[in-house]
């Protein structure tokens, strides 16, 4: 059980419909490819009605946060203060070197044979599973071997097995000041690559981007130690901000203990770009669901700039857009109370079971048809056929709003338990004014890339 090992402290058609292909760039005349969404391929689904798809959602909002001024008037949340243990004998194991070692080797191993299929194998991504790999295995794999294990990434980063081989002796202190900034912009960076890059899943592209990774990575940890990693490796920091919401977790004294997934992510740290990056994961998400609208599949094949530029263009406006509307309510929440100095970082742990929903409301489908057929063909079943669908698509319209609207919900709780903690009794409620405003917006916009 990984987590419990986590260290002690086609251009459209006339009716403009997308066309659900696999892999490579859709054609655009003479101009560059217009690359897939997720990267190796997109599935439009069918919407649900609108009317009760935003009646519902609108209603479980307001529904929880009356019941949660009513019924919920001082803090409950005790972050890495809480937890049941676990077996010693469990936690002997999970923290044996022996258990460690071979989990870092198990990811070097994955690591090389990407490696080997990206260099040797047919640049092919029907009969390649290297862009699977990374695309799926890796990016959404992550999700729920995050929330079931904890942060398994730092666990399996084959960069670390790398840099293990040759520490720095004397390695520079890491400067507090950046905090994990380095990995929002590397969150960036990759999801730049799966939903805008051309040619994203071609061999050539997907070993240049590895080859900076590693580059980077290394770099940093040979100057600044492992410590680099956590704060500037986007699937570690991705993994690591996942895991505040799975139920296995660490307390403050080091004991494996299972708690409610709420106060482990009453536990997420406020560092220096924590705002940055789960803006960056609600934004490109929020892109991702734009990126399937034939509206704008026919602005990027119409725009003078071109289809990349405009595609990269789209992706900022996106993160920054929910950016300046998680900003504005910082400000209003530090109108309402002078004394609250870090109105950015104290309530950005509620926007993480945000991100998740819109996580699993945007790549299901993608993990559940092209995870199977990736290791399908890992496995040497060339231009392996993907699973049917798990879910009818009114059932998987369903599910993509249920995870939405879940994932707001527990937001509000998250923001709720906070709230009454930073904020005087007879100004709990009203403080949250502002932030219950943001998730019916981002909860409204969410939906809104679903259905449109």
């Amino acid at each position: 059980m990984t987590g419990l090992l986590t260290p002690t402290p086609t251009p459209p058609t006339t009716a403009l419909a997308p066309v659900p292909v696999h892999a490579h760039a859709l054609p655009t005349g003479s101009g560059p490819g217009l690359p897939l969404a997720h990267g190796v391929g997109s599935q439009h689904d069918l919407p649900l009605s609108p009317f009760y798809a935003y009646a519902g959602a609108f209603a479980a909002l307001l529904v929880s946060f009356l019941a949660l001024g009513l019924l919920w008037s001082s803090s409950r949340f005790r972050g890495d203060l809480s937890g049941r243990p676990l077996p010693a004998a469990l936690q002997r194991v999970a923290d044996a070197p022996a258990t460690r070692a071979a989990l870092r080797l198990l990811g070097a191993a994955a690591a090389l044979l990407v490696l080997l299929h990206l260099l040797l194998g047919p640049d092919d991504p029907d009969r390649n599973p290297a862009p699977g790999a990374v695309y799926v295995l890796l990016w959404v794999g992550l999700v729920p071997a995050s929330l079931l294990l904890g942060p398994v990434w730092r666990l399996l980063n084959p960069l670390r097995a790398l840099h293990s081989l040759r520490p720095p002796r004397n390695p520079r202190p890491l400067p507090a000041g950046p905090g994990i900034r380095p990995a929002a912009l590397g969150l960036l960076l990759f999801t730049w690559l799966e939903l805008v890059a051309p040619d994203n899943t071609s061999s050539a592209t997907l070993l240049t981007a590895l080859a900076v990774h590693t580059g980077v990575l290394l770099l940093g940890a040979a100057r600044y130690g492992d410590r680099w990693f956590a704060h500037a490796d986007p699937f570690e920091v991705y993994s690591s901000l996942l895991a505040r919401l799975s139920p296995l977790g660490r307390r403050a004294d080091g004991r494996l203990v299972l708690r409610s997934p709420f106060h482990g992510l009453d536990a997420t740290p406020q560092a220096p770009g924590l705002v940055a990056a789960v803006c960056v994961l609600l934004g490109s998400t929020a892109y991702d669901g734009l990126s399937d609208n034939p509206r704008w599949i026919t602005a990027l094949q119409t725009s003078p700039l071109g289809p990349v530029p405009t595609a990269t263009l789209g992706l900022l406006a996106s993160v920054a857009l929910v950016a300046a509307c998680y900003g504005l309510c910082a400000g209003a929440l530090r109108l309402m109370n002078r004394t609250l100095t870090t109105p950015l970082t104290s309530f950005a742990h509620s926007l993480l079971p945000i991100a998740l929903g819109y996580l699993v409301a945007h790549y299901f489908s993608l993990f559940v048809t092209e995870g199977p057929r990736t290791v399908m063909m890992a496995g040497g079943t060339d231009n392996a056929p993907a699973p049917a669908p798990l879910l009818a698509p009114g059932g998987l319209a369903t599910l993509q709003v249920a995870a939405i609207v879940t994932g707001h919900v527990l937001g509000v709780v998250a923001a709720h338990d906070r709230s009454v903690r930073l904020f005087p009794a007879d100004r709990a409620v009203a403080g949250q004014l502002p932030l219950f405003a943001l998730m019916i917006a981002y909860t409204l916009g969410g939906i809104g890339l679903l259905i449109a």
